[in-house]
């Protein structure tokens, strides 16, 4: 991993987040043109504002270098809807999960 996916995976995440570089910039109270910085690859941001930045885009460090989540935001929120349901209910979102994969795969 390098730089150059550094700046992809933060602009994939803030896209699927729906927000502008301008907005993350402000909402992260930086310059306006921080995250257009970092997209470009005028600037990297330090340790501190990474982590910030993962906080911003709702991720993990872990899960911002990990691929095969495209959209752990998404997946933080089903989490956080299954972890509401009795036993029954979540046996049938699995259920139904199982049967759209095999559909799908």
């Amino acid at each position: 991993m390098d730089e150059q996916f550094i700046r992809q995976r933060m602009t994939e995440l803030r896209l699927k987040k729906g927000v502008s570089e301008y907005k993350m910039s402000t909402d992260m109270a930086k310059s306006k043109g921080y995250i257009q910085s970092i997209s470009s690859g005028r600037s990297m941001p330090s340790i501190s504002e990474f982590l910030y930045m993962c906080e911003y885009l709702c991720v993990t460090p872990g899960e911002f270098f990990d691929t095969e989540m495209s959209n752990p935001a998404l997946i933080h929120e089903a989490v956080k809807i299954m972890k509401t349901m009795n036993d029954e209910d979540l046996k049938a979102v699995i259920a139904l999960l199982s049967r759209f994969k095999s559909e799908h795969s």
